[in-house]
């Protein structure tokens, strides 16, 4: 867990015109609230956000943030992020407060460790279908990752959520059947890619047979 202190301002100009100021000044807005207080809008730098994502823990890092000119500091983590669509600059940003002695509801990254014998000896493909993990803990054990171990796949296996073992004192909240990763076998991906142009070739003819007919009329 990171021990990061943002020192924030609160912001009491909103529109258009304030957040063109808060550019100018390096800043985004963004907003904090949760455990039934009322949310409290604020200014933040955003390559202090920049540098808490790219952390190991990424956006479930638990940083305190205190608010400038007072003794006021809360544990948060970041709940929401608004990008430019263009530019993927940082717009806004929400964060949620958090106590450290009540669980949390966050999803987590999934990785895959190891190099499965299916793909390694078998010439197998791999399907990566899920690559986020629900999980609920108190704030203080959020794990950066899942790791799942695939080096025993052969073609044909898959692994389940339910498959997976977690840590104590965490707990899996999502869909326990979802399918995390599979294995198929090359061929039947290649008959699946080989399929769709013998279809396509085939509905030629009749695109054909209907210009004919138009060009008799």
């Amino acid at each position: 867990m990171s021990q990061d202190v943002l020192v924030v301002p609160k912001r009491d100009t909103f529109g258009k015109a304030a957040v063109r100021d808060l550019k100018k000044s390096g800043m985004i807005p963004a907003v904090i609230y949760g455990l039934n207080e009322p949310p409290v809008a604020i200014a933040i730098s955003p390559k202090a956000v920049a540098r808490v994502i790219a952390s190991e823990a990424g956006m479930n890092s638990v940083v305190f943030l205190q608010r400038e000119g007072t003794d006021i500091k809360r544990h948060v983590i970041i709940k929401a992020l608004q990008r430019d669509p263009i530019t993927s600059r940082l717009r806004h940003v929400d964060f949620m407060r958090v106590d450290m002695t009540h669980k949390v509801r966050v999803k987590v990254p999934v990785r895959l460790v190891g190099t499965a014998i299916g793909v390694k000896a078998q010439g197998g493909i791999l399907d990566f279908s899920h690559r986020e993990i629900e999980i609920e803990c108190l704030p203080s054990i959020i794990p950066a990752h899942i790791d799942v171990d695939i080096t025993n796949m052969s073609v044909g296996d898959s692994i389940r959520f339910e498959q997976i073992t977690l840590m104590p004192n965490i707990i899996f909240t999502g869909d326990a059947h979802q399918v995390v990763c599979s294995l198929h076998g090359k061929a039947a991906e290649e008959e699946l890619a080989v399929a769709a142009p013998v279809v396509a070739a085939a509905a030629e003819p009749e695109v054909a047979k209907k210009g004919k007919k138009d060009e008799k009329k």
